[in-house]
């Protein structure tokens, strides 16, 4: 619980915080993207130290990291040194889920192994249910710095427990590919960098083209160190020849990021031109939230009688439906006009959260499971990462338009565009923030419903029709 908390948590307390430190639309956007960048780059890296060094050994360094550095950013005095510790915050993040996973699996078997499996995924489940209204509420009652509080001191017991787990590591010891993760970190930081440049100084200004160019010849770079190293790589590019695996690959960019982008910017929105209170915000979200905690056991059963492939195609359907609805959101909607758009949404990611890791490992040779594995999760880590960076830049850029059509100029405009996206509305603008944040959500949903259709539709014809076999 303490990771998905450390997501959920954050964004529901970036509001007040951006507001009690002083800081920049861009400073507070960082805040997000330091923590999602080295938690989307860094698990590849950890997981061949684990393999290495320990397993337990670094499970233990990244809990001790993620509860230590959120004591630091709840003492923090401004919001470039969060910035900073957020990053690293995001190392330790990475080692727990990199590490976490593969001390259970080595620690358990047999009907053990799947209750010990069962328990991890309700409690991330349970962590992005209950996240936003907790972090709500604490920050209500307690002020921001509560929030990173709880997280350190959920770190502790997490600590604790972990130092009971036998440790095991990789006898072969295969050699880091340093030269892979290297590449892989700099093109998702400038990819990132570009995106926030973008919300800022627009999409055509050198300061966002040079890094988004940067961003392609790093993701190049890779792809042919990855190719030349083959069986050595720490991200085998040659699965990508299989078809099927493209499709589930692409899961995490069809199906999770419209919830991680709503489950970050929506309670913004909601607080700032939609005037509810952070605790009304959380409870708002629990018809997205809940099916996430819900669904995944039912649908391994669906997808048992059923497919795969009609599982993932139906959670992406339901995913086009909410998009849709999203056209609907008005800052002054009642709570059902509201919280309507949310549920087909919520049970689209459930459903797909409960068959996405299996289908990853399904479709390659049983030889090839543990790669496909890392691409998953990879791919997973990036596409929330990259769309936390890019749909910021995104509602900004067409919240700043709505502005700068009522004749402010455009430099302000962007700039209190960036302030609502987290949340900051100031009342002399408050009118007309609330047309431009609410029409920005409206293209957002459809930009959304395009996308989870052409992966209904990949998925659909990629994916074998054999129907899923039950778990031995």
């Amino acid at each position: 619980m303490m990771l998905p908390f450390s997501v959920t948590g954050a964004a529901m307390a970036l509001p007040s915080m951006a507001a009690h430190l002083g800081s920049s639309a861009g400073a507070g956007q960082w805040m997000l993207n330091a923590f999602n960048i080295t938690f989307a780059a860094v698990p590849l890296a950890a997981g061949g130290l684990a393999d290495r060094f320990g397993r337990r050994r670094v499970l233990l360094t990244g809990i001790a990291l993620v509860g230590v550095v959120s004591l630091l950013v709840a003492l923090a005095p401004s919001m470039a040194l969060v910035d900073v510790a957020r990053a690293v915050q995001g190392c330790g993040a990475a080692a727990v889920l990199s590490s976490g996973a593969a001390v259970l699996a080595h620690s358990t078997s047999g009907r053990r192994r799947q209750l010990a499996f069962g328990f991890l995924g309700t409690s991330f489940g349970t962590g992005l249910a209950i996240g936003p209204l907790v972090a709500g509420a604490l920050v209500e009652a307690a002020g921001w710095r509560s929030v990173f509080i709880l997280v350190a001191a959920m770190s502790m017991p997490a600590w604790l427990c972990a130092t009971r787990a036998p440790e095991s590591r990789n006898p072969d010891q295969p050699a880091l590919d340093a030269a892979g993760l290297v590449t892989f970190t700099a093109g998702l930081a400038c990819l990132s960098f570009a995106f926030v440049r973008a919300g800022a100084a627009g999409w055509s200004a050198p300061g966002t083209l040079l890094p988004l160019a940067a961003a392609v010849a790093f993701v190049a770079l890779f792809a042919v160190v990855e190719v030349r190293l083959g069986d050595r790589a720490v991200f085998d590019v040659r699965l990508f020849r299989r078809p099927e695996l493209v499709a589930v690959v692409c899961q995490p960019f069809t199906v999770t990021l419209g919830f991680v982008i709503l489950l970050v910017y929506l309670p913004a929105y909601l607080q700032g031109v939609a005037d509810r209170s952070i605790v009304a915000s959380g409870l708002l979200l629990l018809p997205m939230t809940a099916p996430v905690l819900l669904l995944p056991l039912a649908a391994g059963h669906l997808a048992a009688r059923t497919s795969v492939r009609a599982v993932l195609t139906g959670a992406s359907a339901l995913i086009v439906v909410c998009a849709l609805l999203l056209t609907t959101l008005r800052s002054d909607g009642s709570w059902p006009a509201l919280a309507l758009p949310l549920l087909p949404l919520g049970a689209g990611v459930g459903l797909a959260f409960g068959v996405m890791d299996n289908a990853a490992v399904s479709t390659v040779p049983v030889e090839n499971a543990g790669a496909a594995a890392g691409i998953f999760n990879t791919m997973r880590s990036t596409g929330e990462s990259v769309a936390v960076a890019g749909a910021a830049a995104l509602l900004t850029t067409l919240t700043a338009a709505q502005l700068h059509g009522s004749h402010l100029p455009s430099d302000s405009a962007t700039r209190i565009a960036a302030q609502a996206v987290q949340g900051q509305v100031p009342a002399a603008h408050h009118a007309a923030l609330a047309a431009g944040f609410t029409h920005a959500f409206h293209t957002l949903g459809l930009l959304l419903a395009a996308l989870s259709t052409l992966g209904a539709l990949l998925t659909y014809f990629t994916l074998a029709p054999q129907r899923s076999r039950r778990p031995e």
